[in-house]
């Protein structure tokens, strides 16, 4: 027979030993005042545990306030309709996980940066986005009509930066974003350039030489082999569509997303250019 070690005891028994302690020393009145004061001690407790939390809660809507009103209506509108979207992605297939909520609270505390006034204010749209009854369509129209193109490929790479947290990506989930994407009226090759990105970098995480020259090809949105001509046209093609500048108005936060994302052309051009010349 396998050994068992005992646990210590509880105390189940020892508030009925506290009252025998009080009757036999106090009688009834002392037993009722014992009793008054668990009462009374317990209500104190209760009302500052209140107190507590509606303090938390004022603090953190004036965090929330402050913060909404040193920012633009644009950035404010911009990050309302990403949020809300992201949210109707992951609610696709009929619910709203624990997980989900998880990696999207790290993409916007890792991903952007967000500090703790950001992160603040994102929980409290997640919570209301979760609640909504907008459907994808109308929030992705709304999107669609307020933003100009190149904020709208900035959404799409936010898209995918988030789907490509996961360790696996299903068809599906590619599926879905393809036609947001459409809906979005995004270019079928710079919707090529944005995925063709993230999916080379899940297959080739250690990538070795040749398939570096393959990713920078997926960064400009091209075929392996692409003449060097081809190479300089979507170079700056992408430069256009992705200088900071453009998508200054959003926020510093995304205007980061578009420094990053021209960072990655110009490596994948510098390369190229460089191959070029040694040719």
């Amino acid at each position: 027979m396998e050994y068992k070690r005992h646990n210590q005891p509880g105390c189940g028994g020892c508030l009925l030993i506290v009252i025998v302690l009080v009757l036999l020393t106090g009688g009834a009145p002392a037993l009722l005042s014992f009793f008054g004061i668990l009462f009374f001690s317990g209500l104190f407790i209760f009302f500052l545990l209140t107190a507590a939390f509606w303090a938390f809660s004022f603090y953190v809507k004036k965090r929330i306030s402050t913060y909404e009103a040193s920012q633009t209506e644009t950035h404010n509108r911009f990050v309302y309709l990403l949020v809300n979207i992201l949210v109707k992605i992951a609610q696709a297939d009929g619910h709203f996980s624990k997980a989900e909520l998880t990696t999207m609270l790290n993409f916007f505390q890792y991903s952007l940066h967000y500090n703790q006034d950001q992160m603040y204010w994102v929980k409290q749209l997640i919570k209301e986005a979760r609640e909504s009854q907008a459907d994808m369509n109308s929030l992705l129209t709304e999107f669609r009509t307020s933003f100009a193109y190149e904020p709208r490929l900035i959404l799409l790479e936010l898209i995918y930066q988030l789907l490509y947290t996961n360790e696996t990506v299903s068809q599906d989930n590619l599926q879905q974003v393809r036609n947001i994407a459409a809906f979005l009226q995004i270019r079928d090759y710079d919707l090529r350039t944005i995925e063709a990105k993230y999916v080379y970098k899940q297959r080739h995480e250690q990538a070795s030489q040749a398939q570096l020259e393959v990713q920078n090809y997926a960064v400009l949105g091209l075929e392996p082999g692409a003449d060097f001509s081809i190479i300089k046209k979507a170079y700056r093609k992408l430069s256009m569509q992705y200088h900071p500048d453009k998508v200054g108005h959003l926020g510093d936060e995304f205007k980061k997303v578009a420094e990053e994302k021209m960072k990655e052309i110009n490596a994948a051009y510098s390369y190229f250019k460089k191959k070029n010349k040694n040719i």
